[in-house]
């Protein structure tokens, strides 16, 4: 998968959605993500891109000091920009703040090619390398792309090869990062897959105490202590021994697990309840 030219599609379908609602002389807000505008939106994302930038340019060993906004580059005069405690900003969505992002957007593009994904670099993850980076914010990209999308109208569905490895990332990295910030109560065995119906794929996330297991064909990953076993479990057709599965496409399986959809337009069998303590198990951030 080229991620790098993932990410720079996405972002360029982000700043197309994000300037068509500029375009209205407002900012509009983002049905996805509640409390924000698309102005709001655009400030988050940029800034993400210019901190990720310096953790990479300047091989820094910790996220950027937030008391010191130097590496966000903003301009001299920021008027008519989002103010982040004042959420959500209604707008107009000033010029500057679209040339800003694109500048930055393009400076973390650079960054990615022309640094070997295997290049180690600070992350909050257990992953030390731009690689992480990389994949991370090539997701990131594109669920955003979908939540300003969203805002001006229907948004495209995420690529397949981004959905498909955001389904597995979720339960790799962001599934147990998620349970430890936010303190998420220890798993009791319950066992949830996600079949995709447009290609193939399909995962089986299993909870237990603390530990989270991806079962991906035949190769379980117990991605709670960073192990990686292989064998141990097949992945079996329907729904016998699982709590529930759901089923959909690709990017559907993604937004949902990203809380951008529900599961009502999903094909969900088993215990739907089981599926709403899912949330639970792996809280928001």
């Amino acid at each position: 998968m080229d991620h790098a030219s993932h990410f720079e599609r996405e972002v360029r379908a982000f700043q197309a959605a994000a300037r068509q609602a500029a375009d209205t002389g407002g900012a509009p807000l983002v049905p996805s993500c509640p409390g924000w505008s698309v102005a709001d939106l655009v400030l988050h994302l940029g800034g993400v891109h210019r901190a990720v930038t310096s953790v990479i340019r300047d091989r820094l060993d910790k996220s950027p000091d937030p008391s010191d906004l130097s590496f966000a580059a903003l301009p001299p005069d920021l008027t008519g920009w989002p103010a982040p405690e004042q959420a959500p900003n209604l707008g107009p969505i000033p010029a500057g703040l679209l040339d800003w992002f694109a500048d930055g957007a393009a400076g973390l593009g650079a960054q990615f090619r022309a640094n070997d994904p295997g290049t180690h670099a600070w992350t909050w993850s257990a992953e030390q390398t731009v690689g992480f980076w990389l994949r991370m914010q090539t997701i990131e990209a594109a669920v955003h792309r979908w939540d300003a999308e969203s805002a001006v109208g229907t948004a495209r569905p995420i690529h397949e090869e981004i959905a498909a490895d955001a389904i597995g990332q979720t339960f790799e990295v962001m599934a147990p990062a998620r349970r430890a910030w936010r303190q998420a109560p220890g798993g009791a065995g319950e066992r949830f897959r996600f079949r995709r119906t447009d290609g193939a794929g399909c995962w089986t996330v299993h909870f237990d105490g603390d530990d989270v297991r991806l079962t991906v064909g035949d190769k379980l990953l117990a991605v709670g202590d960073d192990e990686r076993i292989t064998g141990g479990e097949d992945v079996r057709s329907g729904v016998g021994g699982l709590d529930v599965e759901v089923a959909g496409t690709a990017s559907d399986l993604m937004l949902f697990l990203w809380q951008r959809i529900p599961a009502d337009g999903l094909d969900v069998r088993g215990d739907r309840e089981a599926l709403d303590r899912y949330f639970v198990l792996v809280p928001p951030v």
